[in-house]
């Protein structure tokens, strides 16, 4: 991943590695779209040497699919003792229901009627060689409770939420695991410091003509990222209505600088290229005149002498013609 570990991602890479490397460790990640809520967790998944995992939403996905999908991550985690990351969006709540299974999840690590009968034999028989070396009683309960306590160890969730609108706040009140198991990590909006390295890092590969042009073009996104922000208090002050700026929206500007640079770049180019191209015709034509006026003269002599003789004859022919 294309990162920029500024001073307070890194605070939040620790933060997040803390909370998912406990036991029933899961994270509650809050702020505004595009604060690298995903990125972050992805890395400290890396960093503590889980498998990032997720759902894939499309049209038809419902409830029996996200619960195969947990059937997957459950058996992963008890069955095959693998450390997973849950990373969980709520772009991905397609239907509220989705929370329930969530919400046990993170109270008690069991989630009702998740496997068929057949399916608990199945990881009961396999985990049972797994309690014995345990020296625990290889009873189906307690098979059962050391699977569970597996996934406990295991599964960790990362869940991704925006503290905008009353969404949040709704989801909360109605699944209370969502706050009280999990360990919130506020994603606060990037200090000054961290816009300029964001921005030093993207602007990198873009060629600028002078260092004194690149750092003051690298000084100015910060500027009119803090003064776009002055304007939506003042906004939200005298209108009473909310102007969200984003991180995310922040590399978008940089991208549009980029974008635009590279155009006018081709448009200078284009028109250098033409002008040039005119020069040169008309340094060509301009020759081609030259000689066809140095031919010019010669006809003129020509011509001139020829007329002479014309003139000559006609008067020799008026005679004759006089006499005839």
């Amino acid at each position: 991943m294309d990162l920029v570990l500024f001073e307070d991602a890194m605070k939040h890479v620790c933060k997040i590695s803390r909370i998912i490397n406990q036991s029933s460790g899961h994270a509650l990640l809050v702020g505004v779209g595009g604060s690298g809520k995903q990125s972050l967790s992805r890395l400290s998944s890396f960093i503590c040497q889980y498998s990032t995992v997720g759902i894939m939403i499309s049209s038809t996905y419902g409830m029996n699919d996200l619960k195969g999908d947990l059937q997957t991550f459950y058996t992963k985690a008890g069955v095959k003792d693998e450390g997973l990351t849950f990373l969980f969006t709520e772009g991905q709540i397609t239907n509220e229901r989705f929370l329930v299974f969530i919400n046990d999840l993170l109270s008690s690590g069991e989630i009702a009627d998740l496997f068929p009968l057949e399916d608990v034999d199945q990881i009961v028989n396999n985990v049972r060689s797994a309690v014995k070396g345990e020296g625990i009683i290889d009873s189906k309960d307690n098979c059962w409770r050391f699977f569970i306590d597996r996934v406990k160890k295991n599964l960790h969730m990362s869940l991704c939420f925006s503290p905008v609108g009353e969404a949040f706040r709704g989801r909360a009140r109605k699944f209370p695991a969502l706050i009280n198991s999990t360990v919130i990590d506020w994603f606060h909006p990037w200090p000054e410091d961290a816009l300029l390295s964001v921005a030093s890092k993207f602007l990198a590969e873009v060629e600028m003509a002078t260092p004194e042009i690149r750092e003051g073009i690298e000084k100015f996104m910060p500027y009119s990222f803090k003064i776009v922000n002055d304007m939506s208090q003042l906004i939200l002050e005298q209108e009473r209505r909310h102007v969200y700026t984003t991180p995310k929206s922040f590399l978008e500007l940089i991208k549009l600088f980029k974008v635009m640079l590279a155009k006018k770049e081709g448009d200078i180019e284009s028109n250098k290229e033409k002008y040039e191209t005119g020069v040169i015709k008309l340094t060509e034509t301009g020759e081609v005149v030259s000689k066809l006026e140095e031919e010019l003269k010669v006809f003129s002599v020509e011509v001139e002498a020829k007329k002479k003789s014309a003139d000559a004859q006609a008067e020799i022919v008026g005679k004759e013609k006089t006499k005839v």
